[in-house]
Parts: structure tokens; C-alpha cells; sequence
């Protein structure tokens, strides 16, 4: 048997750093939109947008392009991303990010509090910057450098502008001149600048980030322009016939990378519609290849639409552990993928070194535009089960503490312990969708924690609890297509979040809460 052990071994290592002919998409699933990626030697960094998510900017490492593993945020401290009282869907859009000279840049916007900014690092695994703003207006700034120069590029007045700054400080060193405004489509969107084989390409979205969204290009010899559009444009989408039944929907906002091996990569974001055509995890981050020989336009998967299993030769796979299921909230450094709403009080939270979670409830609630004690994380899947225990402790009348499926306030289905009188608990399933709110199940509990439990499936979400963690019982159903994006709005997907509200400001009511499991469906 040791001799067998000490065989296979290589055997292992062997397998897993050897290309496969195949690979599956979203390479990032669940809300994580609007991909840009950066290689340095062999290490590759990728970031998404966040909106009105604290900490802000999700950040990736990753060895082979298709296993990523989140290592962290780039935005950390109210400082560098103040979200108090946004909208939903506000904040932080699309950010770029880029190295240069041994120096991480991600640059982005937050389109309520400041506009285009970056922050800047020598180590991607520690604190970024504090922001430096730059004038250049519009949204989805992006950076590039040459010849000891940086260049800027936007879309303000629904062009794509360039202009050169110095990195150092952010000052504009030339106006902002229009190079590009696309080929016709609407929003103009997502500039990236490449040079390769003495040209400047530029690379666009445009059509908006809804089913008609589309990966367009332009180059020209001079950075400046004129810049000439691909005949072929665009280069990417799903909008044509022979996509309409694709489980991938919505593809666009892509960014371009050249892999270690020479090899020519992309990243993108697009949607999986379920119930018909409504989608609810948001935009993912999905990857294809990139054929682009000397001197001619980049070609996209063989110009054949992109699948959930991708036929195209990996780079040598390393993957990493697959986290478990269950996250233990004792360990608030490891437990990166949770998230609160808008700047938190941190005061109202109580990580652990042993223990539960403990969550004080507030007046603030779910649907205020300020940020409620609430930490959330991802749905990933379209199938999925999630389960929580919960004790709600020195609760008064109305205090209340639960899971929420959460889009953005106002479209959340909650599963709820709530303080009533005498001293007694009940357990309530609520939904709130827009201005309607209705208690649909009300059971009054008698132990001292509950384990509450949402099963996600295509068209309901299913609700269902237990006073042993074993046994449990379904006590309701509510329809996906009620949180979906097109009943919604917004560019965010779905959050599991734990929350903690009151009716008074002198509660004292908390929600003590160990672990948070996870899992996709069988």
C-alpha cells in the first residue's frame, strides 16, 4: 500500500499541473462583474466591481487562468471608498488593474463619492493606498503604460477619451481628447488600450450590460488615433440567433491577457438567465481564448459562442484546496468572501478568537439606504442550500434577527427570529418585494437556537427550519423571479446575508451566530 502511495503521488502532481483539453465556466461565479486582469511572471490578479459592498473591489490570484482564489480586497478603509447613505447599485464601478515597474494600480470609480481614483501597491496580499483622483471624468477608467508615460482612458460624454497623467499624482499632463465612440451602440463603455505588433488596439462594451451587450475593437499606428473599427466588430456576443437558447447570456466588458505560455486570453462578464429570463447571481466573470496572430484583429473562441463547458487547451492546472462548506466565524481574516452593506459600524460586530459571531441589532434596517448589521457572501449557484443557527439573546417586542436572500433593499425574502411579547420567539418567513411586505408564515419557537435553512432551485427559493439541526421542515416558498436583476434593477446578484435589527435604539437584543454552510446542490 506505501509503495502505491508513493507511485501515485507524482502521478498527482503530474495531473494537476498538465493542460486539459477543457474547462468550465463561469470560471467566478455569482456577482462578480465587470473582470479586469493583470499577469506578473506566472501569477495572475484579477478584480471586479462592488457597488455598495464593504470592502470594496474583490481581488483574485490565480496560476492558470481558470482557478481563481480570492486573497483579499483592494479597498479596505472608509478612506479610500466612502459609501455612506448610496443608492443601491452605487459606489464602486468597474475597476481596472494593472502593473508596471514592480507596482500594482487599480484604478476605478465611485460614481456617488468622488469620481475616477486609484490606489496603488508592491504587495498584493497587504493594504493599497490611499486614493488619488484624477479630473478625467466618465466611468470604467483604465490605465496604460509606455515609454515611461501613463495614459488614461474614460468615457465621459459617451466617448472614449485619452489623456496622459502623471502617476504620481493623478494630474492631467494633457486634455482629454476623443479617440473612439464605438460602433453605434449604446454606452460606449469599458476602454482598455494593448499594443501589439506596432498597433494600439482599443477595446470597448457598448449595447449596455443587458442581454444586447457586446465586446467591440478599434486600432490605429498612433495612440491618439484615428482609430479604425474591426470589420468584424463585435467580436464577442450573444445578442445573434445562434446564441438565443445559450445558457450564457449578456457577454461583454471584456479585458485582454497574454498568458506566460504566449498564449492569448479573455475575461468577461455575462449572466446565467434561470426561470425563463430572469437572472439573480448577477454578472460573473467568465474566461474564453483568444486567437490572435501577427498583425491581425483578435478572434474570440473561433468566433463561436461561449459555453458553461469551454473545448479550448488550459494552461497547466493548478488548483487550489476547495474551501469548505462551512465557515466558522472565528476566523474573520480567512472568511474574505463576506461582505457588510455601505461603510459598517464596526462596533456592532463581535468576531470571535472562540465562539459565535455576535451581531447588535439596531433600528437600522434592511431596506434604509445607510448599512444595518449585516454581513453577506455570494450566491454562486443556481442550485444551492444554505443553513445558519441562530439564537436571538436579550431581545425586546419586535427585535429580530435572521437570514436574508438579499438583492437590494426593498427585494429580499427573509427567514427570521423575532422577539414577541411575554418573553416568547416566533419564527417568521417575510417577504418584501418593492412596497409590498407580508408576513407569510408565523410559528412560535421554543429553543433557545434555530437552524434556518434556504434551498435555491431555478424557479423558488425554498425555506425550512429545525430545533435539532437534523430534522427539519419546509415552512414556505417564494418565487426567484421576484429578486431577479429584471424585477429588481441594479448590477448586483444575490447576497446570503445574516443580519440583526430592532424597533427601539436602546436594545441590547444580538444574534450569536458560530458558522454559515454553504453548499451547491448534489
Amino acid at each position: 500500500m506505501r509503495k502505491s502511495l508513493i507511485f501515485l503521488l507524482p502521478l498527482f502532481v503530474w495531473t494537476t499541473l498538465t493542460a486539459q483539453n477543457s474547462y468550465q465556466n463561469p470560471v467566478i461565479p455569482g456577482y462578480h462583474p465587470d473582470p479586469s486582469v493583470c499577469r506578473v511572471g506566472d501569477d495572475y490578479y484579477l478584480v471586479n466591481s462592488s457597488f455598495e459592498y464593504f470592502p470594496g473591489v474583490p481581488l483574485f490570484h490565480s496560476k492558470d487562468l481558470v482557478n481563481w482564489k480570492q486573497i483579499g480586497h483592494c479597498l479596505t478603509r472608509e478612506s479610500q471608498i466612502p459609501l455612506q447613505d448610496i443608492p443601491a447599485s452605487m459606489g464602486i464601478f468597474a475597476p481596472t488593474i494593472r502593473y508596471h515597474e514592480g507596482t500594482f494600480y487599480m484604478i476605478t470609480t465611485n460614481v456617488t463619492k468622488g469620481g475616477n481614483f486609484y490606489v496603488y501597491t508592491n504587495d498584493p496580499y497587504g493594504e493599497w493606498s490611499e486614493p488619488i483622483y484624477v479630473r478625467q471624468g466618465g466611468i470604467d477608467p483604465s490605465l496604460y503604460f509606455e515609454d515611461g508615460k501613463c495614459y488614461l482612458v474614460s468615457n465621459p460624454e459617451n466617448q472614449i477619451m485619452l489623456s496622459e497623467i502623471d502617476i504620481t499624482t493623478g494630474e492631467l499632463l494633457t486634455e482629454p481628447r476623443s479617440i473612439w465612440g464605438g460602433t453605434g451602440g449604446r454606452y460606449p463603455e469599458g476602454p482598455h488600450l494593448y499594443k501589439k505588433d506596432n498597433w494600439y488596439y482599443l477595446l470597448i462594451s457598448e449595447g449596455g450590460t443587458e442581454y444586447g451587450h457586446k465586446v467591440t475593437i478599434a486600432r490605429s499606428r498612433s495612440i491618439y488615433g484615428p482609430y479604425e473599427s474591426n470589420p468584424a466588430n463585435p467580436i464577442l456576443t450573444h445578442i445573434d440567433a445562434n446564441a438565443q437558447t445559450n445558457p450564457i447570456q449578456g457577454t461583454g466588458h471584456a479585458d485582454f491577457i497574454q498568458a506566460h505560455d504566449g498564449s492569448w486570453w479573455v475575461v468577461f462578464l455575462a449572466f446565467r438567465p434561470q426561470s425563463g429570463t430572469h437572472h439573480l447571481l448577477g454578472r460573473e466573470t467568465f474566461l474564453a481564448p483568444v486567437e490572435w496572430k501577427e498583425g491581425e484583429w483578435p478572434v474570440i473562441n473561433g468566433g463561436e459562442p461561449i459555453q458553461l463547458e469551454m473545448q479550448a487547451k488550459t494552461l497547466p492546472l493548478q488548483p487550489f484546496q476547495t474551501p469548505e462548506s462551512r465557515t466558522w466565524f472565528n476566523d474573520k481574516e480567512r472568511n474574505v468572501e463576506w461582505n457588510y452593506l455601505r461603510n459598517p459600524h464596526l462596533s456592532n460586530y463581535h468576531w470571535p478568537e472562540n465562539g459565535a459571531l455576535r451581531l447588535k441589532a439596531t433600528p437600522v434596517q434592511l431596506d434604509d439606504l445607510a448599512s444595518p448589521t449585516f454581513i453577506g457572501r455570494r450566491q454562486q449557484h443556481i442550485n444551492f442550500q444554505a443553513t445558519t443557527a441562530i439564537r436571538l439573546k436579550k431581545g425586546k417586542e419586535q427585535d429580530e434577527a435572521g437570514l436574508t436572500v438579499y438583492m437590494r433593499d426593498h427585494y429580499h425574502y427573509d427567514i427570521l427570529i423575532k422577539q414577541v411579547e411575554n418573553g416568547k420567539q416566533t419564527l417568521n418567513l417575510r417577504y418584501h418585494i418593492g412596497n409590498l411586505i407580508h408576513t407569510e408564515k408565523e410559528i412560535p419557537v421554543q429553543a433557545e437556537q434555530l437552524y434556518v435553512r434556504v434551498t435555491g432551485e431555478n424557479d423558488w427559493y425554498r425555506f425550512s427550519y429545525s430545533e435539532d439541526g437534523i430534522t427539519y421542515q419546509e415552512i414556505g416558498k417564494m418565487d426567484t423571479r421576484l429578486l431577479s436583476t429584471e424585477t429588481a434593477g441594479g448590477f448586483t446578484g444575490i447576497m446570503l446575508g445574516l443580519y440583526a435589527t430592532s424597533a427601539s435604539p436602546d436594545s441590547q437584543a444580538e444574534a450569536e451566530i458560530e458558522w454559515f454552510d454553504y453548499q451547491p446542490a448534489r
